[in-house]
């Protein structure tokens, strides 16, 4: 005689649905990622995101209302790992200026290029954006950016390794010139070697943080 079987508790539909759906969005997101940085952010279509996925045009087009919002989450998905990656690696400095150290030195290898490409892409297309919200993560993108900036100057001053009355300022023209350098890099216009570029940005640091002796 078999025993009796237990009920199967009803599940909800939206919790039937709910995970099966988030794991096809990122699906879709993680393979226009690479796609955004082979391809550039505005040569990449659904049909291309779809056929990367390995998913058919009409499950993209259910899952994201357009090619803008499918590249958003993939821009910010990659800009949010490779920050988090950054922040890692400065918090294994013992020192706020070792910190600052590793951080030029992150942002500025022979892998970064690929990531620097993807970042301006990003804000070419805000430029385009009617989006409320892509606007709104763009600016939220950049306040954590400058955030981890003022952290490391400030952890510095706080151990007594740099005097500065002006961290605001530091962080503004901090990132301005990552910026910039990382644009003269990608346009090789004039020239710009890795080691330039770090050199550059680390000279800046002993100007604006004088250090103390």
């Amino acid at each position: 005689m078999k025993a009796a079987r237990t009920p199967r508790r009803a599940v909800a539909a939206a919790d039937r649905t709910r995970q099966p759906t988030e794991v096809r969005r990122r699906l879709i997101v993680e393979a226009a990622v690479p796609l955004i940085a082979e391809r550039g952010y505005a040569a990449v279509g659904v049909r291309d995101v779809a056929a990367a996925a390995g998913v058919s045009v009409g499950t993209v087009t259910y899952h994201f209302g357009s090619v803008q919002e499918i590249l958003s989450e993939a821009m910010v998905l990659h800009i949010e790992r490779y920050y988090a990656e950054l922040s890692e690696t400065a918090e294994q400095a013992d020192t706020g200026a070792e910190a600052l150290r590793l951080l030029v030195d992150a942002l500025f290898t022979e892998d970064t290029d690929r990531h620097w490409r993807m970042w301006f892409d990003y804000w070419n297309a805000g430029d385009q954006a009617t989006d409320e919200t892509f606007t709104r993560g763009q600016a939220q993108r950049y306040e954590a950016w400058h955030q981890q900036i003022r952290a490391l100057a400030q952890r510095g001053v706080a151990d007594g390794e740099f005097t500065g009355d002006d961290l605001d300022g530091f962080t503004v023209r901090f990132a301005a010139l990552a910026d910039g350098l990382a644009l003269q890099r990608l346009r090789q216009a004039p020239p710009l070697s890795t080691q330039d570029a770090r050199r550059h940005l680390n000279r800046f640091i002993d100007t604006e943080l004088a250090r103390t002796t």
